[in-house]
């Protein structure tokens, strides 16, 4: 039987307890939770769930018996963690938290990597500068070749760069950093069953450039690495025009689509499913999904907080882990 999945808990001051509890009271699962049992704890009671909080010291000495949530424990925070604060303490252990599940997942205890949200600016304080997940675990994996890829209902995208200013976007299109997210497009798309995906490129400017009217970049750095992933055989097109490729891929037109930026991809997921979206990280020795939202300090506590982005992340996450079990 494969390992079982590994849920890190986000910033425990935010919504990631909660909607973990909701999902897992709904679904269950072969899956822990890697965070801390007090705070799991207080998720259950806040919600007014009939789930039995249990620590485990590994994944697996976990039994999976229904109506019950495993924690790894990872801290021991105190009972006087405020709901929807920024705290160092909390962006520590959101940190903990990913660093723990990394091990397991290169010890192959647990078969993918779910996490929950954390929040940057509290990450911060806690003394680890890191921009996100994505670059937390590329660093403490060793991995050069990784990006973000972002998955709707009907809408795929994969980024060159995510959390950087614009400058520094137009400064990472080059042909090398093209073609390297190109190529992990295909080899996502074929570890979701798809073994010739269609790829569309889009440009960094309005209309892909005009053909040099509105920048250079996109005849320059991006067309030459479409021209040398098309010479390797895939079939990928473009640069496209910003304003109108995402149709197209939502009309079933392509399977992917490679952006450029952030913004570029973030705006059009989630407007198509802002609370169904999921976060990949591709590149990586493990899969790892995400919720794709944040902390939500301001329901933190409440128990408002929707759940349907973690639910589709871990069934993303186990379709994943199935697949690449098969290969």
């Amino acid at each position: 039987m494969s390992a079982p999945l590994g849920i890190t808990m986000g910033d425990p001051a935010g919504i990631g307890p909660e909607i973990i509890a909701k999902a897992v009271a709904e679904s269950g699962g072969r899956a822990v939770v890697i965070g801390d049992v007090g705070i799991m704890e207080r998720a259950v009671k806040l919600l007014g769930l009939s789930l039995r909080v249990k620590a485990v010291r590994e994944p697996g000495e976990a039994d999976f018996e229904a109506g019950t949530v495993e924690v790894v424990p990872a801290t021991e925070l105190p009972d006087d963690l405020g709901f929807g604060k920024l705290d160092a303490r909390a962006g520590d252990a959101a940190f903990k938290y990913v660093e723990r599940a990394i091990e397991l997942a290169l010890a192959r205890s647990i078969s993918a990597v779910v996490t929950a949200p954390l929040n940057k600016e509290a990450m911060h304080l806690g003394g680890h500068g890191y921009p996100g997940h994505t670059e937390i675990l590329a660093e403490l994996t060793g991995t050069k070749d990784y990006a973000m890829m972002l998955v709707a209902e009907k809408l795929r995208v994969i980024h060159v760069s995510t959390h950087v200013s614009i400058k520094e976007a137009v400064e990472r299109v080059a042909p090398e950093r093209e073609l390297a997210v190109i190529r992990l497009a295909r080899d996502s798309m074929r570890r979701i069953g798809i073994e010739d995906p269609r790829i569309a490129v889009a440009g960094l400017n309005p209309h892909a450039g005009e053909n040099g009217l509105f920048g250079d970049e996109d005849k320059e750095r991006i067309a030459p690495a479409v021209e040398e992933a098309r010479g390797e055989g895939m079939d990928v097109s473009g640069p496209w025009p910003p304003d109108t490729v995402f149709s197209k891929a939502v009309r079933g037109e392509f399977d992917i689509v490679v952006v450029q930026y952030h913004d570029q991809g973030h705006i059009p997921i989630k407007l198509l499913g802002f609370e169904t979206g999921v976060n990949v990280t591709v590149g990586l020795p493990f899969f790892r999904t995400s919720v794709d939202h944040g902390t939500a300090f301001d329901i933190a506590g409440t128990g408002k907080a929707e759940h349907s982005s973690i639910k589709a992340a871990l069934k993303l996450a186990r379709e994943l882990a199935e697949e690449g079990s098969d290969r």
